[in-house]
């Protein structure tokens, strides 16, 4: 599964994409001011990248990042999301986003709320909790003393191997919090949240979480 949809080109989307194509895939980026204001991005990339709408990166790939702010996931294309695994980095930033009552009574999760609005796509939890800025860089090989480890959560084991499996590539120990339920362990204020930190110290810092 080498060909790569990004829809959102922020700070994740475009360092993810970064990675990705050093990494041998291929990648249609998109976000939501067309896809003609990536023309520099796109070059930097070289020729394994394109620009795209987010419905063509959707469609373009064999599994899709998904990096947009909260408040704009009811604008994703279900139907060519449908099938696929879709990577959820998102965070819930009230400030931004706008109050969501239901995240505020905490009564479902961000992965959930994605998961709901493509309810024929497998959602799961990736690079949610690390700075943008730091995930070309902290990334080392397996077996290294104190290397990085990042959470996931998903309703479905398929997914969780391979996001196990892309963090790896990308340098990082995997934790698995369990269903997109509990995904909240990992989020905004809570002591996990970007925080460098190895997979026994992220274990703990799960288990520090209230909610």
């Amino acid at each position: 599964m080498t060909r790569v949809g990004i829809i959102g080109a922020g700070h994740i989307g475009s360092t993810l994409a970064r990675g990705l194509v050093a990494r041998g895939y291929e990648v249609a980026i998109s976000n939501s001011r067309g896809p003609e204001t990536l023309g520099d991005l796109v070059a930097e990339l070289g020729s394994s990248a394109q620009a795209a709408t987010a419905t063509d990166a959707a469609a373009f790939g064999d599994w899709v990042i998904v990096t947009v702010p909260l408040k704009a996931i009811d604008q994703l294309p279900a139907e060519q999301l449908a099938g696929k695994i879709v990577v959820d980095t998102n965070n819930y930033y009230w400030e931004r986003d706008g109050r969501i009552a239901a995240l505020d009574e905490k009564q479902t999760t961000t992965s959930q709320l994605l998961q709901e609005r493509l309810p024929e796509s497998t959602v799961v939890k990736g690079f949610n909790h690390i700075m943008a800025s730091q995930i070309l860089t902290d990334g080392r090989p397996a077996g290294t003393d104190g290397r990085r480890a990042l959470a996931t959560a998903s309703d479905s084991d398929e997914a969780v191997a391979f996001i196990t499996e892309l963090y790896d590539e990308f340098g990082y120990d995997t934790v698995n919090i369990g269903p997109l339920q509990d995904s909240w362990r990992v989020e905004r204020d809570q002591p996990a949240y970007v925080v460098p930190q190895t997979a026994d110290e992220l274990r703990a810092n799960l288990a520090r979480a209230e909610r």
